[in-house]
């Protein structure tokens, strides 16, 4: 890990927090209580940061210098609104394309699929404030700096916000092997949100349901799946296809 991802001891991550920085999640040992503690715990509270009370040992295997408890991940990149975006997308005459990304934990798999995004024009990426990779220099160096030409909204129920894109007109899209049709079948022209799943065990239930369509990618050798970034690569260009 990169030591740009995370800052470490009480003081530094509360004038880390107060000085605007984008953190993702407090790692604090457990039981640790004080009264420079207090203070941040009450700026934890205040600005809705992620956080997680966790042995001292996995603070230690982050980093051996004096944490004293107390450890921030810093994001690279500031996320935007997707209550902002979606509304600018169809104010400025595009045809919304956007991506979902749904318990994606490799950061290489992030960084891949975010930088074939940029490449083909998504307008942003959605991804739940748990269970994702974390975004930090190792996704910046994959992506080949994408990260920072497009718009990422964390969103904190990913349900709740599939629901949100099918309210404003978009089709919802699940790229999954468990699809009826396969994506080259589908329509792409209108207003799309992309669902790509985690390799290990796909999307979730509740959005699979969500979906307008289940789409499938054709496998004609032995491995039963490729790789997400593979997947969210070709059904973006599919997209992209049918547009031009």
């Amino acid at each position: 890990m990169n030591d740009e991802d995370f800052v470490f001891g009480t003081r530094a991550v509360i004038e880390a927090i107060r000085n605007g920085k984008t953190v993702d999640k407090v790692l604090i040992k457990k039981g640790l209580k004080n009264e420079l503690f207090s203070e941040l715990n009450q700026l934890i509270r205040e600005n809705g940061i992620a956080s997680q009370y966790v042995p001292v040992e996995k603070i230690n295997r982050i980093t051996r210098k004096n944490h004293q408890g107390v450890l921030a991940f810093i994001s690279p990149i500031e996320f935007d609104n997707l209550d902002t975006v979606l509304p600018g997308i169809f104010e400025s005459g595009k045809t919304p394309l956007l991506l979902v990304l749904d318990q994606i934990t490799d950061v290489r798999n992030f960084g891949a699929i975010v930088r074939s995004a940029e490449c083909a024009g998504v307008q942003t990426v959605i991804i739940p404030e748990k269970g994702m990779a974390r975004i930090g220099a190792d996704a910046v160096k994959t992506s080949a700096g994408a990260i920072h030409h497009l718009p990422i909204c964390k969103v904190r129920n990913l349900e709740h916000t599939v629901r949100y894109l099918k309210e404003s007109g978009l089709s919802i899209v699940a790229a999954t092997e468990k699809g009826d049709k396969v994506y080259t079948d589908a329509d792409f022209s209108g207003p799309v949100a992309i669902i790509m799943g985690s390799e290990d065990v796909g999307i979730s239930d509740n959005l699979l349901q969500l979906a307008d369509q289940q789409l499938k990618i054709p496998i004609m050798g032995q491995i039963e799946s490729l790789n997400v970034s593979v997947s969210a690569a070709l059904m973006i260009y599919e997209a992209v296809r049918q547009r031009n």
